[in-house]
């Protein structure tokens, strides 16, 4: 397999990454959260970093993570199936997380299905904590489970 490529999504991406949202996310719930239009407002949002992963010009994966103060939050992250378990997962999240450090972010917050038992052992493993359920979350129908991470580094200063 070819090294993927990590970039900011443009909005020519929108598109695919819609698609990806609802049929590797959003399967199951009735609706589209994220339709074009919106993934397009996240991409120019300024307080928003879409990232787009690219394998020989193909899409294989992107994440929404939107920035406040302090804290990050992961609206969405997916790898196509194909892609999973290579690593490109783990490479996506060290990026989104070593740009929220560079903006002065100190916790990255997310939310899952709390069925979805891969995605929260992936989570798990590079140290996320789970901290509430929400019942209803998706759709009224389906609970999700909080997780939260603080990305904070101990700097030889600091000790």
């Amino acid at each position: 397999m070819s090294a993927p490529l990590y970039r900011l999504a443009c909005p020519a991406d929108a598109y695919e990454i819609a698609v990806m949202s609802r049929y590797l996310i959003e399967v199951g719930l009735r609706g589209w959260s994220w339709p074009p239009e919106r993934v397009v407002k996240a991409i120019r949002a300024r307080d928003t970093n879409v990232l787009a992963a690219e394998v020989k010009g193909h899409l294989i994966g992107f994440a929404i993570m939107d920035f406040g103060d302090t804290a990050a939050h992961l609206s969405l992250f997916a790898v196509k199936p194909s892609h999973q378990r290579c690593g490109i997962g783990r490479r996506m999240m060290g990026w989104l997380e070593e740009a929220a450090l560079t903006a002065g972010i100190t916790t990255i917050n997310l939310e899952l299905r709390s069925n979805n038992f891969s995605a929260r052992a992936f989570y798990r493993l590079l140290g996320y904590k789970e901290t509430s359920y929400i019942p209803g979350y998706y759709r009224g129908v389906e609970t999700a489970v909080k997780m939260s991470r603080d990305i904070r580094r101990i700097t030889s200063a600091a000790r």
